[in-house]
């Protein structure tokens, strides 16, 4: 099919618009069925097939249809963005958008959701949640506090509010929390416990493992002196740019800190990896610390949302910043449908990831130039001469390939939900060509 249908009445498509998508390739489905038909009466709100459902409609009808039922093989398809949907009397048309980059090795966080979770999405029983009447949201809450062993949990819009809205319940202004140099909430979160909190970061280096040495950690624990910030915390994260914590170091910090009595808070953005690469239960990840954030946008693939777990006073705290901060949602539970399908179908695939970065590690350790540290998890990290990082950069961009580059030539290529094998065999390649067709 070369062209849109004639225009529907009550379409707002303009002629340029329809034909600019005319130009794209079209996936359509065969006349619906009777029965499907009368699957989606409940939802469209009528059965006359001479009345045209709004793109919005349209959309609903058939994500929850997909929720209720097994899927039909006319939409178990691996595509995952959608452009738009219209609909003439007995037919689908599914206009699908080419999107600049094709294969997308950034991050864990460019993953989009799949057809099954934003039907979950679509059917999900909502309230307001500020009120605390999100019954899905709830489910979440309480379904992650669970499986990590703690009393409460709390929903949030981003793995940075969990870490800040953590942070500032352990802390009050002048006080301050130990990390890592690297530490995500003390590099990458735009110094909030500091700006907003008036909490002070103390950060302290790393071994090539990850992990921070206990003598550094007490050396760090300030005295009880008017000159310095209080010590209050400590946090550590797991993965740490990729690398899987040691089981028994998790323990050492957290004895270290009954020891000094401090509070513990673990970063567990990709906890559910670092699980997956010890082949170990994610709860006894979370022994000893007090708080700990999950996040559902990484490798879980949802659209957004980290929760935040631990004992209810400290978490009814935590909620209190989570408003302050801007955060309270109303009806969250849409949103809250896609962690919990994500922990339903997708923590036992991370594996797959994990191989796929072992793959791409051990072609890309095969390329003259490039020098890469052994994948954990995910995550694979490549050095390699600055020229060559600007000129792979740029014949990967006309490719549609894309991964992270730094300054100084280093690379970071994550794999993930959207990038399979045969993603992860394409970019080999297209490594492997611009690489040895320097002149």
């Amino acid at each position: 099919m070369n062209a849109l249908p004639p225009e529907a009445p009550g379409s707002s498509t303009n002629a340029t618009t329809r034909k600019t998508i005319s130009k794209r390739p079209l996936l359509t489905s065969p006349p619906l069925s009777g029965a499907d038909q009368c699957a989606l009466v409940p939802v469209l709100g009528h059965n006359n097939p001479s009345r045209h459902s709004s793109i919005e409609e349209i959309l609903i009808a058939v994500l929850v249809t997909l929720h209720h039922q097994k899927p039909s093989a006319k939409f178990d398809s691996p595509v995952r963005s959608l452009g738009c949907i219209t609909r003439q009397p007995q037919r689908w048309i599914w206009t699908m958008q080419t999107p600049v980059i094709r294969l997308d090795f950034r991050s864990d966080t460019v993953t989009r959701p799949t057809l099954g979770m934003r039907a979950a999405m679509a059917a999900a029983e909502v309230g307001d949640d500020v009120l605390g009447d999100d019954p899905t949201v709830k489910a979440l809450e309480a379904r992650l506090a669970s499986l990590l062993g703690k009393e409460a949990g709390l929903f949030v819009p981003t793995g940075t509010m969990s870490n800040l809205a953590a942070i500032m319940s352990h802390c009050q202004r002048g006080e301050e929390f130990l990390c890592a140099t690297g530490a995500h909430a003390y590099l990458w979160e735009a110094g909030g416990a500091a700006v907003l909190g008036s909490v002070q970061p103390q950060p302290l280096p790393v071994r090539t493992d990850g992990t921070i040495p206990l003598e550094d950690l007490h050396a760090a624990v300030k005295d009880d002196d008017p000159h310095f910030a209080i010590t209050r915390l400590v946090t550590i994260e797991n993965t740490f740019a990729g690398r899987v914590l040691r089981r028994d170091h998790l323990a050492e910090v957290a004895d270290f800190a009954r020891e000094r009595k401090l509070a513990t808070h673990l970063d567990g953005a990709r906890l559910f990896n670092a699980a997956a690469a010890l082949g170990v239960d994610v709860g006894c990840l979370a022994d000893g610390y007090d708080t700990v954030s999950l996040c559902l946008s990484k490798g879980l693939g949802a659209p957004l949302g980290s929760v935040l777990v631990g004992d209810a006073p400290l978490l009814a705290r935590a909620r209190r910043w989570r408003k302050m901060l801007g955060g309270g949602m109303r009806q969250a539970g849409i949103i809250a449908a896609a962690g919990l399908y994500a922990l339903d179908h997708h923590v036992d695939r991370l594996v797959e990831d994990h191989a796929n970065a072992q793959v791409l590690a051990q072609a890309f350790a095969g390329i003259e130039g490039m020098k890469v540290t052994p994948p954990q998890s995910n995550v694979v990290f490549v050095e390699l001469a600055p020229d060559l990082a600007t000129r792979l950069s740029e014949a990967l961009r006309e490719l549609g390939i894309a991964a992270s580059f730094w300054p100084g030539g280093r690379m970071r290529w994550v794999t993930h939900l959207d990038v399979n094998r045969a993603a992860v065999d394409e970019a080999i390649a297209a490594v492997r060509d611009i690489t040895e067709s320097r002149t």
